[in-house]
Formats: structure tokens, C-alpha cells, sequence
């Protein structure tokens, strides 16, 4: 009787590695196609699979509940499947995460280093006070496309200026979710440019 090995499930890829005791641990969702052994599917080999990190600041993950007259009515889980499947499309890996504390934010960007082509950011209202987060965007060096899902210019005075925007690749704001497909978009416009020409977008 034929023997059967047994192989070991393999987390995804840009799992977080175990977080120091006490600290918040973001939401975090990721798809990959395995390509069934192409390496110009699965990442493997000379055509390395594209990978952009979507990061969702403080309070949108109540995004369908919350104040709907201005974020609409989609949930932040069918936002990150529509960008998953859009990024599969383009042969990208979209890894999204939500938190709602800056320092798990700023350990997801530094995280990025090395292992993602790009980011694309909704940081919420720490878009409009959060300093570290935009150090933590210039020290990493990757590509990063700030987005919001309402107009932050047709509102409050206090959310007119982002003190991200001067450290991203640019801004996107009041198209609905559909800010964050257009940010993806420009991202991997932006990454692919960059393989164009010879030059990896991921810092080292």
C-alpha cells in the first residue's frame, strides 16, 4: 500500500512575526494564488509576484456602520476582497491590515521593508496629527499612495491638511471605497514603472 505524505500548512506570506506580550495584534488578511507549481503564477522563479501592503488606520473598520451618508455602506472586509481580487489580477499579493493604534501602524510600515513593492495608506485622522507615522513612511522608502474615502478637503478645517501627503507618492480622497482601487492602481502603476526601468521598488 502506497505510503501518503503528509505536507504542513504554510502561513501566508507577510504573517507578522509573534508580537511582544501586551501589544495589539492588527487585523490582517492576505491572498495567493499558488499557481500550481508555475513559477511565473506562484512567485517562484525569474517573474516574482508584486506585493503591496493596504493599511487601514483607527475607526474603519466600522466602515458600513459608521456615519454611512459619508463612508457609504461597504464593509472594510468587502473593500479588502475587492482589492485582493483586483491585485491578483495584476499578478500582486495585497496584504490589508487595520489597527487602531499608531504604534502597531507604524511597526506594519516598517514592516513593509524588504518584502512589500508599495503601500497604500488610509490612516484616518491620525492622517492629520500622527508624525511618527510619516517618519516611519520616509525611513522605509517605498512607494506610498495615501487615501481616503471621503473628501478631507470639503470638510472640517482640521482634516483639510495631511502631514502624511508630503511623503507620499500622492493622494487620492472622496471617491467612496473606490479611493482605495484607485490607490492600489496608482501603486502598481508605480511598481510597475519601476520594474520597467530596471530599478526593485523594495527598500532594503
Amino acid at each position: 500500500m502506497p505510503r501518503v505524505r503528509q505536507r504542513a500548512a504554510r502561513p501566508l506570506r507577510g504573517d507578522a512575526a509573534a508580537r511582544r506580550g501586551g501589544e495589539p495584534t492588527p487585523e490582517r488578511t492576505s491572498v495567493r494564488e499558488d499557481g500550481g507549481g508555475d513559477p511565473q503564477r506562484s512567485g517562484r522563479g525569474p517573474q516574482q509576484v508584486s506585493r503591496v501592503l493596504v493599511i487601514h488606520g483607527p475607526n474603519l473598520n466600522l466602515l458600513g456602520t459608521r456615519e454611512p451618508h459619508i463612508y457609504g455602506t461597504t464593509t472594510l472586509a468587502e473593500i479588502d476582497a475587492e482589492l485582493q481580487r483586483l491585485g491578483a489580477a495584476r499578478g500582486c499579493d495585497v496584504e490589508c491590515m487595520q489597527s487602531n493604534h499608531e504604534g502597531v501602524i507604524i511597526d506594519a510600515i516598517q514592516g513593509a521593508r524588504g518584502r512589500c513593492d508599495a503601500i497604500v495608506i488610509n490612516a484616518g485622522a491620525f492622517t492629520h496629527t500622527s508624525y511618527a507615522i510619516r517618519d516611519a513612511i520616509e525611513a522605509v522608502a517605498l512607494p506610498v499612495v495615501e487615501v481616503h474615502v471621503s473628501n478631507i478637503h470639503a470638510r472640517e478645517a482640521f482634516r483639510h491638511h495631511s502631514v502624511l501627503a508630503a511623503r507620499c507618492v500622492g493622494q487620492i480622497c472622496g471617491f467612496g471605497v473606490r479611493s482605495y482601487y484607485l490607490g492600489l492602481d496608482a501603486a502598481l502603476g508605480v511598481v510597475e514603472g519601476s520594474a520597467r526601468h530596471g530599478q526593485g521598488s523594495k527598500a532594503r
